[in-house]
């Protein structure tokens, strides 16, 4: 099956375009290409002296994106977190999609997803580290406890990693996800709401092999430094993680402090204009959830910049 057999329902495509775009003529970024579905409407919306420039750390992202014939419009192969390399204050509106895009999942070869066996890699980028299946071979027990843990909240962490370690030094590399899906359920006799035992172990070992946790902080405090005055910052997460870093980030970009710089605090306090404004927080419509079962965890938060000046230890890392 060809990448292009793969499609992506874009969650939030509508809400998030209209949040974003201020200027039709502005400069407008998209941090996740994948297959093109909010670049497009972002596209759609701007004028002819607008311009759009996307980011996508996936090869088959790009090569999508080259084949698009838009003079307003450029694919660079990076990562989110890189968005910081564009000139300082020259976007009006940044879009981060957060997390895995359905072709990502779909392609068995990818290693995403146990629905279909396939290579245990879960590379956003295939060319670059290493894949989960290389990784195991050298992870420690009370390591991969600890990232099953805390990027899955899995409560089983500590038998499923002792499962796998001892599966790994026994017989060697863990070739498919086949494999270490069924191994994850003879370990997790419990189904949480129908989901599959492996679920949740997954998804921590894709955010980890990914460092996607780290982008996320990495990519909102550079959109701090891209974005113009009055230049919107709209996020899209789907899980509680990558969405507590998000709302911790902007709440603090947004709660107002008293400076305290002399002693003369007590008598004169001055409140510091912050450098995002709070725009709020919107869910898919029971519509979009019936049409696509994807979209049911998503959570987009929307802020303004102001022109108050950011600095990267000031809220920039809960």
């Amino acid at each position: 099956m060809g990448q292009a057999d793969f499609s992506h329902q874009t969650v939030l495509l509508h809400e998030a375009v209209e949040a974003l775009i201020t200027d039709p003529c502005g400069h407008y970024v998209d941090g996740t290409f994948g297959r093109g579905g909010h670049s497009r409407a972002i596209l759609q919306k701007l004028q002819a002296a607008g311009r759009l420039t996307a980011f996508d750390r996936d090869p088959q992202a790009v090569a999508v994106a080259q084949q698009w014939q838009d003079p307003r419009f450029d694919i660079r192969h990076a990562t989110f977190s890189e968005l910081g390399q564009l000139p300082a204050g020259s976007a009006q509106g940044v879009l981060l999609d957060l997390g895995i895009s359905s072709p990502q999942i779909d392609d068995a070869t990818r290693g995403f997803s146990f629905r279909h066996d396939g290579p245990l890699d879960m590379r956003m980028d295939p060319s670059s580290g290493q894949s989960v299946s290389e990784w195991l071979l050298q992870a420690q027990e009370g390591q991969l406890a600890q990232i099953i843990r805390d990027y899955g909240e899995e409560r089983f962490a500590k038998p499923i990693a002792r499962a796998i370690v001892a599966r790994v030094q026994a017989h060697g590399a863990i070739a498919g996800t086949a494999e270490l899906a069924a191994l994850i359920a003879s370990v997790v006799k419990t189904r949480e709401g129908g989901q599959h035992p492996a679920t949740r172990t997954f998804q921590a070992l894709r955010i980890f092999i990914n460092g996607e946790l780290d982008q996320v902080h990495l990519a909102l405090q550079a959109s701090m430094q891209v974005l113009a005055a009055g230049g919107r910052l709209v996020v899209i997460s789907f899980h509680s993680l990558e969405d507590r870093i998000v709302k911790q980030f902007m709440q603090a970009q947004a709660k107002e402090q008293v400076q305290r710089g002399d002693m003369r605090w007590m008598l004169r306090q001055e409140v510091q204009a912050m450098p995002l404004k709070l725009l709020g927080r919107v869910k898919p419509s029971e519509a979009e959830v019936q049409a696509n079962p994807r979209a049911r965890s998503a959570i987009m938060r929307v802020a303004e910049r102001s022109s108050a000046p950011w600095q990267a230890h000031s809220g920039g890392r809960p």
